[in-house]
């Protein structure tokens, strides 16, 4: 009796060690939250050194993994709401004179572009005493808060570096269309300078055979003024039946 007691304790034992050290080594294992980018020179996250004038800034720059730590830095304020941490998204915060800037990054287009108008909306919705400026670009979702100048808070916006270059790991789907549109172009912009070139060299000619044509006629004109009379017989005596040949006049008859 005590012998099978024994064998199903081992046997208990056999089941919930390996489940229990799943679970420690599943926990153990779990990655903290990280930021998208980091600097491989200083270990600085990237979307720190996109806020404006980043050098003198990160000094007093709130990094930020989660919405305890936004409303920590920046109050309880409604649009801060709609910004979910769940997916990787982060977001740095910092002041400056014309206000404090607020930099988020979404993971996605696609989810910059949901939050993008939520936000919008919320913020037309607001009926708060200072206004929130507000712009997205690229991923980035950008606020400044607390400053009623909308033309420092564009400077701000202005100021901000999206710098972001797309890889593909194998063959890139959409090389073929590059390809395509860059033909397309060149041919375009081939047509369009050949066409010019032969209208171009058509105008030239014939504003040419113009000016060369006026210049000939116009000596023609003075050559045939200077002359005291025109002979169609070539200056051989003709009958002056016409009128047209003149007189000739007594003193340049030859003496009989």
């Amino acid at each position: 009796m005590k012998k099978t007691w024994f064998i199903k304790f081992l046997l208990l034992i056999c089941v919930i060690l390996p489940v229990a050290g799943g679970n420690y080594a599943q926990e153990g294992s779990a990655p903290p939250i990280k930021s998208q980018e980091v600097s491989d020179s200083d270990g600085i996250p990237v979307l720190i050194k996109h806020l404006p004038d980043w050098e003198n800034t990160q000094s007093r720059a709130v990094y930020i993994l989660n919405q305890t730590d936004l409303r920590n830095a920046l109050g309880e304020r409604d649009v801060l709401k709609l910004i979910n941490f769940e997916s990787g998204t982060e977001a740095v915060t910092a002041a400056y004179g014309q206000g404090k800037l607020l930099l988020v990054e979404f993971t996605t287009p696609q989810a910059s572009i949901d939050a993008d108008e939520k936000i919008k909306q919320k913020i037309a919705e607001s009926s708060q005493n200072q206004p929130i400026f507000y712009r997205r670009i690229g991923n980035y979702n950008a606020f400044v808060f607390d400053t009623s100048d909308e033309s420092a808070a564009i400077d701000l916006f202005d100021q901000i570096k999206y710098e972001k270059n797309v890889q593909w790991l194998g063959e890139d789907p959409f090389l073929l269309k590059r390809a395509e549109r860059a033909l397309v172009r060149g041919l375009s912009e081939l047509f369009v300078a050949t066409t010019l070139a032969i209208v171009g060299g058509l105008g030239l000619s014939v504003l040419a055979g113009i000016i060369v044509g006026i210049i000939f006629f116009r000596i023609r004109e003075q050559k045939r003024a200077a002359m005291e009379a025109f002979s169609d017989a070539g200056g051989m005596t003709r009958l002056n039946l016409d009128g047209f040949t003149p007189q000739i006049a007594p003193d340049r008859l030859l003496d009989k």
